[in-house]
């Protein structure tokens, strides 16, 4: 029955991204399988959080969108999230999830609290960092950027990230308190206690996962520089001319950035959990 629900919910949820053009096919059949299996295989908790990743990460891609959209020319994927979007930001929670289903431990959910925490984290930050008024600062530099260039960070950007991933932590001891069937202790200084600490691990991973991600931005991603701007983006065509190599790995373009930092976000959100415990 739980697989029938996970199903039957992910499918309204992913069909609705996909009619509203924020998922393209594969991507709503990668969300739709994803859905399925954080509902099957875990419970509310987990399709919780993705759940609200998503919706928040979507409402704010069409915030705005008509100042965002130059800056999308500069990416290799926007808009509509296809399957590898969507298993880049839910493919490490989705391991934690299954491992969970089979070798039962607490550290399983400190690591997606810390992945989902990221992806978020990072979603937010690029969404509003675009409608920043000041140029983003080269997170290895300082020295001002061109808007929508990867290795960028900006206040606006950074503060969307901070807040982003504290609203994944505290949303995982609400979720956990669902879960468990909701023990109404909520004025209670363990509920408290606990609520404090989900947030912090969700806060710290998170943003640390959105700096990561930022790093590996500006150093090891692979990017093109255009020839008639001159400016440096992820895509193959700008301005309509093929744009030229110009720095990083041959692999490691955005999707790969994205689940090598909410892996590391992962771990440091296990190593806190313990500490904190």
């Amino acid at each position: 029955m739980d697989w029938i629900i996970g199903a039957l919910c992910a499918l309204l949820v992913s069909g609705a991204a996909y009619r509203k053009r924020s998922l393209s096919l594969s991507g709503m059949i990668a969300a739709a399988v994803m859905g399925t299996v954080y509902y099957a295989a875990g419970n509310l908790f987990w399709f919780g959080l993705l759940l609200l990743f998503f919706i928040t990460s979507t409402a704010f891609s069409k915030f705005r969108g008509d100042r965002k959209r130059e800056l999308e020319k500069s990416y290799a994927k926007s808009g509509r999230r296809d399957a590898g979007q969507v298993f880049a930001n839910g493919g490490i929670g989705i391991l934690a999830c299954i491992g969970n289903a089979l070798w039962p431990d607490p550290a399983w959910a400190w690591f997606f609290v810390g992945s989902m925490a990221a992806v978020t984290a990072d979603t937010w930050a690029t969404e509003w960092g675009g409608l920043s008024r000041t140029p983003p600062r080269s997170v290895l530099t300082w020295k001002p950027l061109p808007a929508g260039t990867s290795g960028g960070v900006s206040g606006l950007g950074s503060f969307a990230a901070l807040v982003g991933a504290l609203m994944i932590g505290g949303a995982a001891q609400v979720l956990l308190d669902l879960t468990a069937g909701g023990s109404g202790a909520y004025e209670t200084a363990s509920y408290f206690a606990s609520l404090w600490r989900w947030t912090v691990i969700g806060g710290v991973s998170g943003f640390a996962g959105a700096f990561a991600d930022s790093l590996l931005g500006a150093t090891l991603q692979r990017m093109q520089r255009c020839p008639v701007c001159g400016k440096s983006v992820e895509v193959g065509v700008h301005c309509g001319t093929a744009t030229l190599p110009l720095r990083g790995l041959r692999w490691m373009n955005n999707d790969a950035v994205n689940v090598l930092s909410a892996l590391a976000a992962g771990f440091i959100a296990w190593g806190l959990g313990v500490m904190l415990t």
